[in-house]
């Protein structure tokens, strides 16, 4: 457990807060304070950790001799949204990153796990990627998930414990409960350059994100690596809402699509440029063309529900939750078995800009 007194300092501190959703009660703690990561959260006597940081390896052999020097398992990066899933009371859910209870997870596990896992392993938590165009928080999706969204789990924690099961234990209870899982690559060693850069040239080329290295050992050491493609992907889709992201997100990627260029061997190419250009110029004129139109700059997200209460609620949520954004619902209406709910995330920033510029307003460098 956390000490109370360290809770008292955090929530004096505006760190951590009450919050009432879904009929639940507890504390979220919506910023890293000390040693306790954003995300967790605390349900009267049970704490769920929130998933801690991860670093970025930017040069994979350099970085790979630096940070490792015990065996590690290479595991895909999906390209999707973290949720941690575990059991309160007779209850299911799934929490985000950030530590809400997530509604639309939460609704659809029933579609993507056998729920027995919890009733057999009431103090263990799934910590998994949903990912597909159908999920209501990003844009971006893995080109093998082509409609609604799917269910990656990718670690396992136990309930009032930082850290994970082993490798062995997770892949265990994977097989054992037939639980969909991220693609392990296997164990290597950090010698093993040659074989790592062929996998993620494959994995480039695939239009896949990347792979997460898992140390094995007590210290669990662990980075990314992403691929220049999926680099490429985040401006592509960011750039109608440019103004809403810090100037580092684009250096950085720039950044890390060409030092993996430089270190997998990839020629620079017309095509390359003409790429990366159209990756930032695309988005701002269909921005452009956007407002002009209908003077709003947004996107359109669609998502499936077993319940039409659990839409409603997520509504709820984004609304309560978005800075910067207003979130407007368009439609939900059954069909078949699902509930489907559209709606519009409208960038205010970009929208606010686009309508001061284009009548003819003055900006000040």
């Amino acid at each position: 457990m956390i000490e109370v007194d360290l809770v008292k300092e955090a929530v004096r501190q505006r760190k951590a807060r009450s919050e009432t959703f879904l009929g639940f009660e507890y504390l979220r703690f919506s910023d890293d304070f000390k040693d306790i990561p954003r995300g967790t959260a605390i349900f009267q006597d049970t704490v769920i950790w929130g998933y801690p940081h991860i670093g970025r390896i930017f040069i994979l052999e350099r970085g790979l001799k630096e940070q490792f020097k015990n065996p590690f398992w290479v595991e895909e990066k999906v390209d999707g949204y973290n949720v941690r899933v575990f059991k309160v009371g007779d209850r299911v859910i799934a929490l985000s990153r950030g530590g809400y209870i997530c509604p639309f997870t939460t609704d659809r596990l029933p579609d993507f796990i056998d729920l027995k896992f919890f009733e057999d392993n009431p103090d263990l938590i799934l910590c998994a990627e949903v990912a597909g165009p159908e999920n209501p928080y990003i844009e971006e999706s893995p080109p093998f998930v082509e409609e609604d969204v799917r269910f990656f789990v990718f670690d396992i924690m136990r309930k009032n414990e930082q850290g994970f099961l082993s490798q062995e234990d997770k892949l265990r209870l994977i097989e054992n409960y037939s639980l969909p899982s991220v693609e392990v690559f296997g164990k290597f060693q950090r010698e093993d350059v040659g074989e790592l850069k062929e996998l993620l040239l494959r994995l480039n080329e695939e239009g896949r994100e990347g792979v997460v290295f898992k140390e094995e050992s007590e210290e669990n050491r662990r980075a990314k690596y992403i691929t220049s493609y999926a680099n490429l992907s985040d401006i592509k889709v960011t750039t109608k809402n440019m103004l809403q992201l810090p100037p580092e997100y684009y250096t950085n990627r720039v950044l890390r699509l060409v030092l993996f260029m430089e270190e997998e061997g990839i020629e620079r190419t017309e095509h390359l440029y003409e790429e990366l250009g159209r990756a930032f110029i695309d988005g701002l004129f269909e921005a452009i063309e956007q407002f002009k139109r209908e003077h709003k700059v947004y996107r359109t997200f669609r998502c499936r529900f077993r319940s039409r209460d659990n839409a409603v609620a997520l509504m709820e949520l984004l609304h309560r939750t978005s800075r910067h954004i207003q979130v407007i619902e368009r439609e939900l209406k059954q069909e078949g078995d699902y509930w489907i709910l559209t709606f519009d995330k409208v960038f205010l920033n970009m929208t606010g800009l686009l309508g001061h510029l284009l009548s003819g307003g003055l900006v000040f460098d």
